[in-house]
């Protein structure tokens, strides 16, 4: 293999999981994945070589940086127009639900390849990308040890994937406690997944880094200039967002437009991830009481807990940062969103070479049904796992 492909195979390889990750709760055994890679190594093989003969880099795509351009474009854009020039209800309320949007494309693009280090091959880039989450509200410290480590190397697994743990007011797999109010969780959800970002804002990085866990997890609080990332961004975000406003504008309407973006923002990120794994096509497996043992190996588990929805649909991948590929994401998160739609079809391909299941859904439409009828059938008392 040359220096090329050898370079190209290490950005295809899954994010290595520190030490840390291995404590999981105290009462577990930690999970270990089938010893089987033989699928894993030729998927990497043939999308090297996709990528290769199409001449596309992995990372540092230019499409990324005019993205990135357009999206941090528009963020100033709209907060400009909304902080200083809205003079009414109906020019305020629009702007203030297209500035949730902006940050949401920001989140599902520009931060999401920083912190997966699928933006460029300079870590200093990376950085610099994944920090703007800090800039939109959020820990970009917090979001790679919740989404990065833990949702990306136990996908769908209960009690270890924090993705999927919603609280008490949700159960979104046949594994989670069933509340009797569950059974309408399928209308007042949506509400709560708008919700979801201010508490991220205002109190859950906050509740995260005083107590040392996420979810189920231990995991090490920010030190040094992490630290200084995490306070800095928060006290950036809190003066953009509320301090500059009320110095122009009455503090009840500051409050009520800072709701209605995080409201639009939070809805929008929190549905894609929905779509894409807490639908019934996906699986939701649980490792082995004993030892810990996962029926398959890292790849395989990615594949067949990840569903993908509306691929064909260019103004949508656009703006989710890919992200209706997310089996392609989650098989290869460490090349550039912009490649998903090349990679795809070889992705199904050698899924079925290999007799692992590949999902995907038509169109955005029927990802949405999908989810709505598994969290119905999640409110049940006893549904079949």
């Amino acid at each position: 293999m040359t220096t090329k492909q050898n370079s190209a195979s290490k950005f295809l390889q899954p994010e290595k999981v520190d030490p840390v990750v291995q404590l999981e709760r105290a009462s577990d055994a930690p999970l270990k994945f089938g010893k089987n890679n033989s699928f894993q190594t030729e998927l990497r093989r043939r999308v090297d070589a996709c990528l290769r003969s199409s001449g596309r880099p992995d990372r540092d795509c230019p499409q990324m940086y005019v993205k990135t351009a357009i999206l941090m474009a528009g963020l100033v854009g709209f907060y400009i127009l909304l902080v200083f020039f809205a003079r009414s209800w109906w020019q305020a309320l629009p702007l203030g639900v297209g500035l949730g949007l902006t940050m949401a494309g920001i989140g599902l693009n520009v931060q999401h390849d920083g912190g997966h280090q699928a933006y460029s091959r300079h870590p200093w880039v990376n950085k610099l990308m994944a920090m703007t989450l800090d800039l939109i509200g959020a820990s970009s410290y917090n979001w790679h040890w919740k989404h990065v480590a833990f949702h990306h190397t136990y996908v769908n697994i209960t009690g270890h994937d924090t993705d999927i743990d919603l609280g008490i007011l949700a159960r979104v797999t046949p594994h989670q406690r069933h509340f009797f109010f569950h059974r309408w969780q399928q209308y007042y959800l949506w509400l709560l997944y708008g919700l979801v970002t201010i508490k991220w804002h205002l109190v859950g990085d906050f509740g995260n880094v005083i107590s040392g866990r996420i979810g189920s997890h231990r995991y090490p609080r920010p030190k040094g200039w992490e630290m200084v990332i995490f306070l800095g961004g928060k006290a950036l975000f809190f003066t953009l967002a509320f301090v500059v406003p009320m110095l122009l504008h009455p503090p009840g309407l500051v409050i009520a437009y800072y709701a209605a973006a995080a409201f639009a923002m939070g809805f929008s990120l929190n549905l894609v991830f929905q779509l894409a794994h807490a639908v019934e096509e996906a699986e939701f497996p649980m490792p082995d009481e004993g030892s810990g043992q996962m029926e398959n190996s890292w790849a395989i588990h990615q594949a067949e807990t990840t569903v993908n929805f509306a691929r064909k649909n260019r103004v949508l991948s656009w703006f989710l940062g890919g992200l209706n590929f997310q089996v392609e994401h989650h098989l290869c998160p460490k090349i550039c969103h912009v490649n998903y739609p090349i990679i795809t079809k070889l992705v199904e391909e050698t899924c079925r070479e290999f007799g692992v299941t590949y999902r995907a859904h038509k169109s955005f439409w029927s990802g949405l049904v999908a989810h709505f009828l598994w969290l119905r059938k999640m409110g049940m008392p006893n549904p079949t796992p």
